[in-house]
């Protein structure tokens, strides 16, 4: 488990914090390492879970379906206009838990960290890490650090694993997808995948575009309750076309769209359109896709437009019977066929 475990069983020496950037020692187990995990960590990340004495955390009995997800974050530049590696690590993990029908309780962080990071922007990501999993209502319980030697790692990834429950009576699934069926998602697609590739500012561009990163629990609590409720999903790698075709390939039923009913910001269109991207492909963190039952779709609908973070929401499309493909109205009223995503767009985007 984690070296923070042994912070407050070890003694106090003279404060090796004074560097300003990460060194091998570090992560070798010793005064170095234990003075990161003390200044930075434990000092953002302190909660009463978090058993500073022992190897192994004890988490309270959980009435309800227990619910278990990981992931990795590897996103350049680890700073970008909506969020930082830190906060999209927290949205990430909860996110996965509340499309799943879960209430996120619980996470664990790895952090492993290039020779030569600087210390400062650690803290500062960190501290992000922090305020996002406060605001969510999460908590950090375990997790362990490690250093990588300079030129093997990408300044900073993290691994996180998160802990959530369910309630009894939900079920969700890709099984219970039938045809006939409305879609819907939450709000505009593509902000995350375009506000991390200006970020970058290649290609001479640049903007103030926000990452639409946050947690999808409000979203999914507002759904929960709808009885026609199928399958939700937050469409981050791949965006929203990759999750049309997940629901293709389990359901053999085909999925059709209409293009103008497709919440995207004229920013993240124009952008596309200079570089010959397709929005549909690009990466959200905010966003939820929801399968419901056609009758039940316009209630949704008003559910997911009553809160701040799903006022853009649509009704997109639906499922039918038909060849197992993504189809798409245009706005001209032709239709095209969206191809399952092959190449990486936008490579190391969460």
């Amino acid at each position: 488990m984690m070296a923070v475990s042994r912070l407050a069983s070890l003694p106090k020496r003279n404060s090796r914090m004074d560097d300003t950037h990460i060194r091998l020692a570090h992560g070798n187990g010793g005064s170095y390492m234990r003075e990161l995990i003390e200044t930075v960590f434990a000092r953002h990340l302190a909660n009463p879970l978090l058993n500073v004495q022992a190897d192994a955390v004890a988490l309270p009995a959980m009435e309800g379906v227990v619910m278990v997800t990981t992931d990795g974050f590897t996103v350049q530049p680890l700073e970008f206009p909506g969020g930082t590696i830190g906060s999209l690590a927290v949205h990430g993990t909860v996110n996965d838990l509340a499309v799943s029908g879960a209430t996120p309780l619980y996470l664990t962080l790895n952090a492993f960290i290039e020779e030569g990071f600087d210390i400062a922007r650690l803290e500062r990501i960190i501290a992000s890490l922090a305020d996002a999993a406060s605001e969510v209502g999460v908590v950090v319980v375990a997790g362990d650090t490690k250093v990588l030697p300079r030129g093997e790692g990408g300044g900073l990834y993290l691994a996180t694993t998160g802990v959530g429950v369910r309630p009894r009576h939900i079920q969700l699934g890709l099984n219970r997808v039938q045809s006939g069926d409305a879609i819907l998602v939450s709000g505009p697609v593509g902000d995350h995948g375009i506000a991390v590739m200006l970020a970058r500012e290649q290609f001479g561009l640049s903007g103030a575009l926000l990452s639409d990163a946050a947690s999808v629990f409000p979203l999914t609590q507002a759904l929960a309750s709808v009885t026609g409720l199928r399958f939700m999903r937050d469409p981050t790698r791949g965006g929203l076309a990759t999750v049309l075709h997940e629901i293709c390939r389990a359901t053999s039923l085909e999925v059709r769209l209409t293009q103008t009913a497709i919440p995207v910001r004229e920013q993240v269109t124009a952008v596309c359109e200079m570089l010959g991207y397709d929005p549909m492909f690009l990466a959200c963190e905010g966003r939820v896709v929801a399968v419901v039952e056609a009758s039940q779709a316009a209630e949704a609908l008003t559910r997911l437009q009553a809160l701040p973070q799903g006022r853009d929401a649509a009704i997109i499309g639906s499922v039918n019977s038909g060849r197992a493909h993504v189809v798409l109205k245009t706005e001209l009223g032709g239709e095209r066929i969206l191809e399952e995503l092959e190449d990486d767009p936008l490579p190391r985007i969460c």
